[in-house]
């Protein structure tokens, strides 16, 4: 599997990174536990069974990219809950992801949430969060609208465990 990925300026990284400390701290999941070099906060674009870096180079040109981070999102999982913080839609953000979409081609029936019309920008906060503890959740993060920009571009290829940065 392999995630085309924006990343975010400093700042907003450091807001994201703020908020996994919080639910670290609330003994709750979060992503930032992952102890990987290439695990930091980002915006997936695209999920693909293959993806070549080359196709996508060009697109580095179109960053820094204006984002907002809002307020949370959940995504229902089984008897669990993905939390993730919202990243505000604009027409320039919808630009970049219908591109990506387009030179990668359709993407398989277990990735069809990052096709065009079907993807929900966001930024994961924390993964499998037993359905109970959401309150805990709602309690630790703040989610105040964060602005930034988006100015990294790169390719995570899962199975090999490579980034390929394009900016």
């Amino acid at each position: 599997m392999f995630s085309v990925e924006l990343v975010p300026d400093a700042a907003t990284e450091r807001a994201v990174t703020n908020d996994w400390a919080a639910l670290r701290a609330a003994g709750l999941p979060d992503a930032g536990r992952n102890p990987s070099p290439s695990n930091r906060p980002h915006i997936t674009l695209a999920v693909r069974d293959h993806v070549d870096p080359a196709v996508l180079a060009d697109l580095a040109d179109l960053l820094p990219l204006p984002i907002e981070l809002g307020g949370l999102v959940l995504f229902p999982h089984a008897r669990s809950v993905v939390v993730a913080r919202q990243v505000v839609v604009t027409a320039r953000l919808l630009a970049l992801h219908a591109t990506v979409a387009e030179r990668l081609g359709p993407p398989g029936p277990r990735d069809l949430h990052t096709a065009i019309d079907r993807w929900t920008p966001h930024v994961t906060l924390a993964r499998r969060v037993p359905a109970e503890r959401m309150g805990e959740v709602l309690t630790a993060i703040a989610a105040p609208l964060t602005r930034g920009e988006g100015v990294g571009l790169r390719v995570w290829d899962a199975e090999a465990k490579v980034v390929t940065t394009l900016r």
